[in-house]
């Protein structure tokens, strides 16, 4: 099935000013995830700046890239919002091949899997192949999340409580820029350092892995837990492309195949190889 724009009312608009920047960076393959459109915590001044600068042959949207759980409960939709959508779109109509893989948050687009809307083809997982070969498993991975799978209303408790904690992040981010002094995320900080959370990640990780080698893949990306990591477990690539609340990352390769997390902001640019 192929939906067109047209007929969801999400039409291309002309390109502005803002959107011709001198120095693209080009790509073969970036993975986002966790964008969390339709909430406060969402960094979308960060990230349409990184979609100004970054081009690729292949996008991946790897889930919750729109939070339907907070839009349940309240809208939020500003026009920062609607520009990702758009940009987005763009990037599809300029030949980026585009998958969007939903993840728990945006889970309702569960029931298009294998449909076209505009060029961005929806589905659940697929493999990636590298410029050098190697095939990667991508998923949300919130199915390999025991209270996801086990305990979901535990989730929605825990989803509360996070967006309690990205409003305190918002208050004490105001004063550190007061203060001269550099993002830092109090939520990531304390999820980090909190022992059951540290154990859970790992977890997380380890489950993963086993899955990607269990099916053949070299390696797995995927996001869903807001920690972004390339590592080595048990032979199998683990690569967690980050989210766009706390860490704003994505997962990028390049033309001969290697693999880098960047921490994008506006003023200064850092990568994880």
């Amino acid at each position: 099935m192929n939906i067109q724009l047209e007929q969801l009312g999400l039409i291309e608009q002309a390109h502005d000013s803002n959107d011709i920047a001198d120095n693209h960076k080009r790509w073969r393959t970036i993975w986002l995830s966790d964008i969390h459109l339709g909430t406060r915590g969402c960094k979308s001044s960060i990230l349409l700046d990184f979609l100004r600068h970054n081009e690729s042959e292949y996008l991946y949207l790897v889930g919750d890239i729109v939070d339907g759980w907070r839009l349940r409960k309240s809208w939020l939709w500003t026009a920062e919002h609607n520009r990702i959508v758009q940009k987005l779109l763009r990037k599809v109509h300029k030949g980026t091949k585009t998958y969007f893989l939903p993840g728990n948050h945006d889970e309702f687009a569960r029931d298009f899997l294998g449909v076209n809307v505009g060029g961005v083809l929806i589905v659940d997982e697929l493999i990636h192949e590298t410029a050098d070969g190697r095939k990667l498993l991508v998923l949300h991975g919130d199915k390999f999340d025991g209270v996801m799978k086990y305990a979901k209303w535990l989730a929605y408790i825990g989803d509360t409580a996070y967006e309690l904690a990205l409003r305190l992040n918002a208050g004490l981010s105001y004063c550190r820029r007061k203060l001269g002094l550099p993002y830092w995320s109090l939520s990531s900080y304390l999820k980090h350092k909190v022992k059951n959370a540290v154990n859970f990640i790992s977890d997380f990780e380890t489950a993963l892995a086993a899955e990607a080698k269990f099916r053949g893949a070299d390696g797995i990306v995927c996001g869903h837990i807001h920690h972004a990591q390339m590592r080595e477990i048990d032979g199998v690539l683990y690569c967690n492309d980050g989210d766009w609340v706390e860490s704003c990352s994505a997962l990028v390769e390049d033309f001969e195949g290697n693999l880098s997390i960047i921490y994008w902001r506006p003023t200064n640019l850092t990568t994880a190889a």
